[in-house]
């Protein structure tokens, strides 16, 4: 009587294997077929009809000039690029224009500081807030002393300065990430940029002192020129859109080299583009795109659209909080078309 109720019990445990193995199969197939479907909706002439209907946003922009050489660029320049799931690649509008990746570097410099020192020893100078205050600005600094996230100016130049090495190694780390990510040895810096940013940022530089002052740097101020080097690094739109690919699956390549994979890592930097990507806008964009993304005031912005694909927009007329104008209407009309927001 005993041996046949244990078998009862062990058939009953086979049943509910092969139910629950059926169950994972059929929602593999779902979601296989879903993203099928989303890979087919996106072609070159929906792309180009979003870019045409909103180039000429550029217009309510302004070039920033701030930093001289940035004010050099083509105001009416737009570019546009979608990396699918399946890795296809799709650009449309001035895919050959470089820009200067500016804050946009710091997803890459976050990732390489937390792979070599862990989250929590970064964290514990750093916050993981969102603000409503500008890009540049000192919050918190005079008073807690820790800057409010790793995408505000302050926390950037602090996890630049966190990963290891001397001299440019940090920097060097920064590029060789950038070039693995989008599978592009050709990525270099503009030295010239890089040497107007030096030149003019002051205020980086009062940053780069408090934070030393608060004991939260040590070195010297080497370690901000890695930062303003990483800023000028020059990029197109497709670059970016492999960057967005790259965190929305787990850091893994727009060819699928799973050399660096690490789906937390990758929940992390989503989580801190989208509470703070887009710096006072992100409150606003997290309700209008609802897509971790990361500006640069070079124009580029870089979206992840997790488990899915990346996507790169490039227009340097910005506006008042340091964005993309045409970028972000081409995003607006592009995820809200494709229902891609995460809400």
């Amino acid at each position: 009587m005993l041996l046949r109720k244990m078998n009862i019990v062990r058939i009953q445990k086979i049943v509910l294997l092969v139910m629950l193995v059926g169950i994972s199969q059929v929602n593999q197939s779902v979601a296989q077929k879903s993203q099928t479907k989303l890979d087919q909706q996106i072609t070159m002439e929906l792309m180009q009809q979003i870019v045409n209907q909103d180039k000429a946003y550029y217009k309510e922009g302004k070039v920033a000039d701030y930093i001289p050489e940035l004010g050099k660029a083509n105001p009416q320049a737009v570019a546009f690029s979608v990396v699918k799931s399946n890795g296809e690649i799709i650009n449309v509008g001035d895919v050959k224009a470089k820009f200067t990746i500016q804050s946009i570097s710091k997803v890459i410099a976050l990732m390489i500081a937390v792979q070599e020192k862990g989250e929590k020893a970064l964290y514990d100078r750093i916050g993981y807030y969102g603000t409503e205050k500008a890009f540049n600005h000192y919050a918190n600094l005079e008073t807690s002393g820790k800057p409010l996230n790793p995408m505000m100016n302050a926390g950037a130049i602090l996890t630049t300065a966190f990963i290891e090495g001397d001299g440019e190694v940090a920097y060097q780390k920064i590029l060789n990430m950038l070039r693995y990510i989008t599978k592009n040895e050709s990525i270099v810096m503009n030295e010239a940029v890089y040497l107007s940013e030096k030149e003019t940022g002051h205020r980086n530089r009062g940053i780069f002192y408090l934070l030393k002052n608060n004991g939260l740097i040590e070195g010297e101020e080497n370690k901000l020129d890695n930062y303003f080097k990483q800023c000028s690094i020059e990029v197109t739109a497709e670059d970016l859109a492999k960057i967005g690919y790259f965190y929305a699956n787990g850091c893994t390549r727009f060819d699928g080299d799973k050399t660096y994979y690490n789906r937390d890592l990758a929940r992390l930097i989503q989580a801190q583009m989208l509470i703070a990507g887009m710096y006072d806008f992100s409150g606003e964009y997290a309700r209008t795109v609802g897509l971790p993304s990361k500006s640069g005031v070079g124009g580029g912005i870089a979206v992840s659209v997790p488990n899915k694909m990346g996507i790169g927009v490039f227009n340097p007329a910005l506006d008042q909080h340091g964005n993309s104008v045409v970028g972000y209407r081409i995003l607006y009309d592009f995820v809200n078309q494709l229902e891609l927001s995460l809400f």
